[in-house]
């Protein structure tokens, strides 16, 4: 540990990261201090840097949220983190901590706190275990936001099925393992060449939602497959019609639930007897670490143990480190598809 470390700073709105130093904290009673080895970066990103959106309170400001690295140092408290010299997966970022640059993942040295940090697998890369965090987090708060806990066991029986828009995403990818560890039976739409990769990871049917009679398809497969479909969770924008469009067809007299992802706009689409809810984890601190102690060290943890959670979508490595953080979240704002842009630091 050094006094010191580079960081990729954010000095006002609209301005490019520039790499600077910064002291390195010392963690507080809750948190783990970690040497960042690789960073995964989300469409928020971008937003922050660009439009400051969703708001950031301090400037300059570190952005980020998805690491993996090594424990350097825990707080007086910390029982459940692993300990110093471990490799760890972290969920780093400063929203949930107004704003403080200490706790943003693009950095050499960041905090974290303990609910969100668990053990990296041997056999995984940093560059792997950098790819959970943010994805796994919306995936699973999305299925909490309507009600459904994360130790929900369906069985075949049960015939419950789920529609999830917009898989080959990175939430997207993990709403797949997550519904199947739920034990839903999955509808999926993606792109077609990203069929494959979603079938391996537990999509039970999957259709191009570039189709034009994709609705249609997605009906008529509900329908012959004697499935109870008034579950789903609208991954991507421009999503939640077309869901609701199933759901009308499918959904029979049962209150219909959608989780979306996107912000949600005042004049959404709706559906009777149909609850859309945005997909955000509890905004009071105690349920919040709660939730994020359940989602890492209960379903992330446990399925990396089994085997049964793997990375996902595809990684795509950018060299640079902090250097090169602009000009690969560039390429992610200009566009990509079921894949994940990954930067070892």
């Amino acid at each position: 540990m050094t006094a010191t470390h580079h960081a990729a700073i954010l000095p006002q709105k609209g301005s490019p990261f520039s790499v600077e130093l910064r002291d390195t904290p010392e963690p507080g009673p809750n948190e783990v201090l970690i040497e960042v080895k690789a960073v995964a970066l989300n469409p928020v990103d971008y937003f922050q840097r660009d439009h400051g959106l969703p708001p950031v309170p301090i400037y300059p400001a570190v952005l980020g949220s998805d690491a993996a690295g090594i424990v350097v140092k825990v707080g007086s408290e910390v029982t459940t983190a692993p300990a110093p010299g471990s490799r760890v997966i972290a969920y780093a970022l400063s929203f949930y901590h107004k704003g403080s640059p200490d706790h943003g993942a693009f950095q050499k040295f960041v905090l974290a706190q303990s609910e969100a940090v668990i053990a990296l697998p041997e056999a995984l890369s940093f560059e792997q275990g950098a790819i959970f965090p943010m994805g796994v987090m919306v995936a699973l708060t999305a299925w909490t936001t309507l009600g459904i806990p994360l130790d929900t066991k369906y069985t075949p029986q049960d015939k419950q099925a789920v529609l999830i828009w917009g898989g080959a995403s990175s939430v997207g990818s993990f709403a797949v393992q997550s519904a199947k560890s739920l034990g839903f039976i999955v509808y999926v739409t993606a792109s077609c060449q990203h069929h494959d990769l979603l079938k391996k990871l537990g999509a039970d049917t999957l259709f191009d939602y570039k189709d034009e009679n994709v609705v249609s398809q997605i009906v008529a497969a509900v329908k012959k497959d004697g499935v109870n479909l008034h579950t789903a969770h609208a991954v991507v924008p421009g999503s939640l019609q077309p869901t609701l469009d199933v759901l009308k067809e499918t959904k029979g007299d049962v209150v219909a639930k959608v989780a979306h992802s996107p912000p949600l706009p005042a004049d959404h689409p709706t559906l009777d007897n149909t609850e859309i809810a945005f997909n955000f984890p509890p905004m009071d601190v105690a349920a919040r670490d709660k939730h994020l102690y359940q989602c890492f060290h209960g379903w992330l943890e446990r399925g990396l143990q089994s085997g049964s959670v793997v990375p996902s979508p595809n990684l795509q490595v950018e060299s640079g480190g902090l250097q090169g953080l602009n000009e690969a979240l560039d390429k992610l704002r200009a566009g990509v598809s079921g894949t994940k842009i990954v930067v070892p630091i």
